[in-house]
């Protein structure tokens, strides 16, 4: 039997975009969905308890983080990634090779793997794609990613096309690794950057490996939303229908919008807890910092439109002094107010999917929210 299955339960008729759901070892969780980020085996600030109560359905670990600290046996001892963090639901983790490229000096790439130094302790470390599988397979989670070579969004089209093939030849790699095909699901990552003849080609080559979904890379690291939107337009067609489509990194409310238009069924990000910690909220109105002096005195809530704990409960003075006084309380607070946001966003996302009015409440929230509504054709 497959790790996963994933059911379409309705299409938009004003875009096309689809209702889903996901079956996994530990439980189902309903497509379009965000997905928290939690690093080190926690979504910082949140218990597993508070990850209920905002809605969460689906979190992420990070293979690379877990792998160097505490290591991917202590996890695998203790009875796997769920166990170990008290989360009884569905969990996600990625390969480690955008963290590898991205937090240390002196990465090299090789055809084998990534060499690199730990961010940690200096040390020297080799992450290939049979390793990272090694890694996840120990750590447990329900649904795993394959080990792609990364590279700059508007690299030159040699070395994008050799980023892409060996990508290829990676996860191929990473299949014949994989010890439990049963209980994890891995997915393949498209990579191309912004070449649509590439960005097709790697989608082709993966769909025809057969994995049970499907990751689109190499988006959210610095192209525009115009760009992105453009990868996804001509990338999503060449995904199956009955597979789930998962965007990486991505977690503004406008690019998930825009991104369950254009077929994208999960998405995840740091975004609303490492804003939340700079004191950054996000509400029905737009973005607010409420840090500002403006809101010393200001005893409302930090969204009138708002049901959460946080809004229920807390001023936005209190919250502000709190974060000058630098009380994690405080980055409690205005993380548990961002991840309900998110998540309750993306459960009127699904409503309007299964009225058929996705197109109507995408403008009815970019008005809101103070974005600048572009004419769309669905």
């Amino acid at each position: 039997m497959a790790a996963i299955e994933y059911k379409l339960l309705h299409v938009d008729k004003q875009t096309g975009a689809r209702l889903g759901e996901v079956k996994t070892p530990h439980g189902t969780f309903q497509t379009p969905i965000f997905m928290p980020v939690g690093t080190q085996a926690t979504v910082k600030t949140m218990s597993p308890e508070d990850l209920e109560k905002v809605g969460a359905q689906i979190i992420l670990a990070n293979n690379y983080h877990l792998w160097l600290r505490p290591g991917e046996e202590i996890v695998k001892e203790a009875g796997g990634l769920h166990k170990f963090m008290n989360w009884n639901h569905p969990i996600l983790t990625d390969s480690g090779g955008f963290q590898a490229f991205s937090l240390t000096e002196h990465v090299k790439f090789n055809e084998e793997g990534i060499s690199f130094k730990s961010h940690l302790s200096g040390e020297p470390l080799f992450l290939s794609p049979e390793k990272a599988i090694q890694v996840e397979n120990d750590l447990g989670a329900d649904i795993i990613m394959s080990l792609d070579m990364l590279t700059d969004f508007h690299n030159d089209y040699a070395e994008m096309q050799k980023a892409v093939n060996r990508t290829t030849r990676w996860a191929e790699r990473g299949l014949k690794a994989h010890k439990n095909p049963d209980t994890q699901a891995l997915f393949g990552i498209v990579q191309g950057g912004g070449y649509e003849d590439l960005r097709k080609q790697s989608a082709r080559d993966l769909v025809s490996l057969d994995f049970p979904g499907y990751s689109i890379g190499g988006l959210s690291v610095g192209e525009t939303k115009e760009e992105m939107n453009q990868v996804l337009d001509y990338t999503v067609p060449e995904l199956p229908e009955n597979k789930p489509r998962y965007l990486m990194g991505v977690g503004t409310p406008d690019a998930l919008i825009d991104g369950v238009i254009r077929g994208i069924d999960m998405f995840d990000c740091v975004l609303p807890t490492r804003i939340a910690r700079n004191g950054t909220v996000m509400t029905s109105e737009g973005r607010l910092v409420i840090k500002n002096a403006a809101y010393a005195r200001d005893f409302g809530p930090l969204d009138k439109n708002c049901d959460c704990y946080t809004c229920r409960n807390y001023s936005r003075a209190y919250i502000r002094h709190l974060l000058k006084a630098k009380e994690s309380f405080g980055i409690h607070l205005t993380s548990y107010h961002n991840l309900y946001f998110l998540l309750d966003l993306m459960k009127q996302v699904r409503e309007a999917i299964k009225n058929d009015r996705l197109a109507d409440f995408r403008a009815e929230f970019f008005e809101s929210y103070g974005y600048n509504s572009k004419h769309m054709n669905f």
